[in-house]
């Protein structure tokens, strides 16, 4: 009767021990899946606080106006602003601190600067007849700035520079062709700049035209200007919008 069921028992005592190593290996196996799950996630973490850590800087730099930092900090970023590390080098960020300083107050100072203009408005003329001239004598219509002087027909430069000057003049001349020429003159020299000619109509009983010149040309200090037009007795009309004369510094 033993004999009979011994056969049966160890199939049964196997298929028990069967059972228990499947059920451990199952167990182990899931052991090591979690365990590589958590290495993976501990690994991922590890990960993403190194790159916390170096892009930490190119965050703060930003809301300080677009500074970044050096290259071993920008590693792996899609975008960087020129590099200059401030938050792990001090001195640099006072160096760039007083750098901006300076360049703001240049920037400011350009602003401040203003042009010496000066704007003139006819008077009166008067005719050479021994010159064959009619010159102008000029106000002040606006003005800034020392550099540039008026009296009677002559305009003085005090202020050394390069300057866009402009003329207009209406003639209401029966002389087929009018015109005037912008005359500088300096120690003595004579040098012609700028003239203007317009022909003038014939066909009707009032002939009006208007001729405008300007130019850019270097003016020492001391020079004079002077508009005159080649004509005596020259018929013009001197009112302000019409005809006038200026001067600004570039």
């Amino acid at each position: 009767m033993n004999n009979h069921n011994s056969p049966a028992s160890a199939r049964r005592v196997n298929v028990e021990v069967l059972k228990r190593f499947l059920a451990c290996a199952a167990a182990c196996t899931c052991v090591g899946v979690l365990y590589v799950q958590w290495t993976y996630i501990w690994m991922l973490r590890s990960e993403m606080a190194e790159i916390t850590q170096r892009f930490r800087p190119l965050d703060a730099a930003r809301d300080e106006g677009g500074i970044c930092c050096d290259s071993a900090v920008c590693y792996g970023a899609t975008s960087c602003y020129e590099v200059s590390c401030y938050h792990r080098f001090p001195e640099r960020r006072t160096h760039a601190e007083v750098r901006d300083k300076r360049d703001v107050t240049k920037q400011r100072k350009r602003r401040e600067i203003q042009h010496t203009f000066l704007h003139l408005v006819p008077v009166s003329s008067l005719s050479f007849n021994d010159h064959d001239t009619t010159v102008l004598s000029w106000a002040v219509g606006q003005s800034r700035g020392q550099g540039l002087q008026v009296s009677a027909d002559t305009v003085t430069v005090e202020a050394e520079g390069t300057y866009f000057i402009y003329s207009q003049v209406l003639y209401k001349d029966t002389t087929w062709v009018m015109g005037h020429v912008i005359t500088k003159r300096f120690k003595g020299a004579e040098t012609k700049l700028m003239k203007c000619l317009k022909s003038m109509p014939s066909n009707i009983s009032q002939p009006l035209n208007t001729c405008y010149t300007a130019g850019i040309y270097f003016l020492e200090s001391g020079s004079t200007l002077q508009l005159s037009v080649p004509r005596k007795s020259a018929e013009l009309i001197l009112t302000a919008h019409t005809t006038f004369m200026g001067l600004f510094n570039i």
